[in-house]
């Protein structure tokens, strides 16, 4: 074994240099191996139809396979004819979502007790999972993971009246257990398209994996990061609409999305090959083309084993979160600045919506659509409501106004009759009566609210009198009421009611009446 190592570093060194243009002479005196072998080497490597770029994803076991060919068959014993035979079967188990392999080889030591210990049993696992790791698909989870790309290369369109050929975008998705794949085209790479091609992709599969894995484009991605990456605030509006995460690969790192660049790479060779030769007058005439052949493709059998078909209907639809009720609709942006009543203006409908009242004087962006509301700031999510078309009006959580601000904000034609109600009858009727003398209520709510305050000062028995009187003047004023209790008029009795107002009040071209306040 280890001198099987040492002749695939050799093997590696002698490609590269072969690519890098050196002839079998200077590899030869590179590496110490004769001409000859080096010429063997190369004719193997040729006839496999790879390029450079592949070997760097190849195992040693794989690489050395296609060089060397298979290494000598060893004698196996009747324990590991038998676990060889399960291999298979075991490694599709351990792609199904919550599977160990402790819990494996407790299922398999159950059924064969003679068979190999837990370390044994693992080994045998890990190295057949090596030998088949050139796509390293195993390791994802059933349901957990969709990546997605464009592909590199377009496909075309013609104008049926100018005979223009238009390049389209060609969107892939590959769900990372069943390598079920989804292929359609649009127009450009602009968000409004991404959005549409990624719910496409969802209803194809009918479910939602747990994350979706783009790559750093501007649809999807605001600021790529090795660590914490930013993401677009309408595809983050997207995932939360289909309960699902976005987990964009690093920059620089082929190989964290080697899966969807290995489907573009099959793609070309399946199904742009069809289409070569044919002329399409729409999006959606090549795409219908392309789900037939997406059927053929997906229904074709991996290495000899089940097709990606088969592969997602027996380990991944059931393990895809169901989709929503209803479909995403996609989002509008706007720029605002968050005004001193801590609302924003959405022009479009000449409505205004809360913002938190730390965010006076900021600017946000507000992303809407027929149904809701967001706004954010510096790419966080700062308010969510549900859209409201009526024009001139207020939406407003409680939660994102200041203190004072919440108590002027609670105060409506029925707070006032309440809290009138609350000290007596009398003081709500006259609070009623008050607003109601306006030509909107609104303008009474600063002299219902003084009314209200006078009872901390004069006390409530005092007030309730004070309303009294007032409405017997037929006077409904915030002025009136704090004059009646300055004076004390609300302690006269009633044979000192009919005495004239001179003699309540002396004489002075100062005072003013009780025509004043009519």
């Amino acid at each position: 074994m280890a001198n099987r190592s040492l002749t695939m570093n050799k093997i590696r060194q002698i490609l590269r240099g072969h690519f890098e243009g050196r002839g079998s002479k200077q590899l030869s005196q590179l590496t110490g191996v004769a001409r000859n072998t080096i010429k063997s080497y190369l004719r193997r490597f040729k006839e496999t139809g790879l390029i450079y770029r592949d070997v760097e994803s190849l195992s040693d076991e794989a690489l050395s396979e296609l060089i060397l060919g298979p290494p000598a068959p060893q004698q196996q014993s009747k324990r590991q004819e038998i676990l060889s035979a399960l291999l298979p079967t075991i490694s599709k188990e351990l792609r199904r979502k919550g599977m160990t392999q402790q819990r494996l080889w407790e299922e398999y030591i159950a059924k064969h007790p003679q068979g190999y210990r837990n370390s044994q049993f693992k080994a045998y696992l890990s190295q057949y999972l090596n030998r088949r790791s050139l796509t390293m698909h195993f390791e994802h989870k059933a349901g957990d993971k969709v990546f997605i790309d464009y592909a590199g290369k377009p496909l075309y369109i013609t104008d049926p009246e100018t005979g223009e050929h238009i390049p389209v975008q060609v969107f892939l998705g590959v769900l990372g257990c069943s390598q079920y794949t989804y292929m359609e085209v649009t127009l450009t790479q602009k968000q409004e398209d991404f959005i549409e091609s990624c719910r496409r992709m969802l209803e194809y599969y009918g479910g939602v994996p747990r994350a979706i894995v783009p790559d750093n484009l501007k649809s999807a991605v605001q600021k790529g990061s090795k660590y914490s990456p930013v993401i677009n605030e309408t595809f983050e509006s997207f995932a939360e609409h289909y309960s699902t995460s976005i987990l964009p690969t690093r920059p620089r790192q082929p190989r964290e999305k080697s899966l969807v660049e290995g489907a573009v790479k099959l793609v070309y060779q399946r199904i742009y090959i069809h289409l070569q030769n044919k002329i399409f007058f729409s999006l959606e005439g090549l795409n219908e083309a392309i789900r037939t052949l997406l059927v053929s493709y997906n229904e074709r059998a991996l290495r000899g084993e089940e097709s990606r078909r088969e592969q997602f209907e027996q380990l991944e639809r059931e393990s895809l979160q169901a989709l929503p009720s209803l479909p995403y609709q996609l989002m509008k942006v706007k720029i605002s600045t968050v005004m001193k009543n801590t609302h924003i203006c959405l022009a479009e409908d000449k409505h205004y919506y809360s913002v938190p009242h730390q965010f006076i004087g900021k600017k946000v962006k507000v992303l809407h659509n027929d149904d809701r509301v967001e706004i954010f700031y510096r790419y966080h999510r700062i308010a969510q409501h549900k859209r409201d078309r009526r024009k001139h009006k207020y939406t407003t959580c409680a939660d994102h106004l200041a203190t004072s601000q919440r108590y002027v904000s609670s105060w409506s034609y029925d707070y006032f009759v309440v809290e009138g109600n609350r000290i007596s009858r009398e003081v709500g009727d006259y609070l009623a009566a008050l607003m109601e003398t306006k030509p909107h209520a609104e303008q009474g709510y600063k002299s219902c609210a003084g009314i209200l305050h006078l009872a901390k000062k004069a006390g409530t028995s005092r007030l309730i009198q004070a309303c009294k009187r007032a409405a017997e003047y037929g006077i409904y004023t915030y002025p009136i009421i704090e004059d009646i209790l300055s004076k004390n008029l609300d302690t006269l009795s009633p044979a000192e009611e009919q005495l004239d107002d001179t003699t309540l009040t002396p004489p002075h071209h100062n005072i003013r009446g009780k025509e004043y306040y009519s």
